[in-house]
């Protein structure tokens, strides 16, 4: 895989009652084995430190916004110094621990939840992406986009275990708890790749739509949606079966995809849309 600088740079600016960040924006085309696209970095721009950005009522974290949890009157939190171009975040609510992707140094940041302090930096794969966590094994699994596998950590020890090689190009990545199963998005392949967590071990590849991104699991039916950014459709498995069962037509570009188990109610952001 080789990435090459496109012509066009630009800057995002986006304005909120509590943030007001600058984005700097790089498009890069990216060569996936006969595949050309056009792909969008944002992250912070360079004058900024990269951190994960804790405010009370809301945050940035890399390029990611976290819904607020607290009172917009509430005074801001403090600002945790993390790795390079933080990108996937995700959240042990067992232990109260907090994992963070860095894209750019190939590392895992580890925060106590409690004092808001990193404790242990995890070297990873290339490219470290999508994060996801299963509570009920204590155990992270890591996407890393620019080599094609994924990084198991025992959050115990944080240390890596294992590491899986799936599709190409992974970015996203969720755990069903429920089954010990974990589904990760390869945008170069097309495809969900389906691992055991007890074995690491691939257990079936899906394909799903063009440009597969984000994905999220209702335990409860033991179902997992899939956004194809390129054809701007969610791809719907049959966690039993590994078989899409139905393909819905959203907005354009779809990126993020979140589940509520409680109201079996799915929500995707259409990134080109708004």
């Amino acid at each position: 895989m080789s990435a090459a600088p496109a012509a066009s740079t630009g800057q995002h600016h986006r304005t909120g009652s509590l943030i007001n960040w600058v984005f700097k924006v790089t498009k890069a085309r990216i060569d996936l084995g006969g595949l050309t696209r056009i792909l969008e970095m944002r992250f912070l721009k360079e004058s900024v430190h990269p951190a994960l950005r804790l405010v009370t009522g809301a945050a940035t974290i890399g390029a990611m916004l976290v819904l607020p949890l607290a009172s917009a009157a509430s005074a801001a939190s403090p600002t945790i110094s993390v790795g390079s171009y933080p990108y996937g975040v995700a959240i042990n609510p067992s232990t109260n621990t907090v994992y963070v992707a860095n894209i750019d140094d190939g590392t895992v940041s580890v925060i106590n939840g409690s004092t808001n302090t990193v404790t242990s930096t995890i070297s990873v794969g290339s490219g470290p992406t999508g994060v996801a966590v299963n509570p009920s094994t204590n155990t992270v699994f890591v996407a890393n986009e620019g080599g094609d596998s994924v990084s198991v950590i025992n959050g115990s020890t944080n240390t890596v275990t294992a590491t899986v090689s799936v599709g190409s190009f992974p970015i996203g990545v969720a755990v069903n708890p429920s089954t010990n199963t974990v589904y990760v998005t390869n945008f170069g392949g097309n495809s969900v790749s389906v691992i055991n967590g007890s074995t690491n071990t691939v257990t079936s590849t899906v394909s799903v739509g063009k440009g597969p991104t984000g994905v999220a699991v209702n335990p409860s039916t033991n179902t997992v949606y899939v956004t194809n950014y390129d054809d701007n459709s969610v791809s719907v498995i049959n966690g039993s079966t590994n078989t899409v069962t139905a393909t819905v037509s959203v907005g354009n570009s779809p990126y993020g995809v979140a589940v509520n188990p409680s109201t079996n109610t799915v929500y995707v952001t259409n990134y080109d849309d708004n």
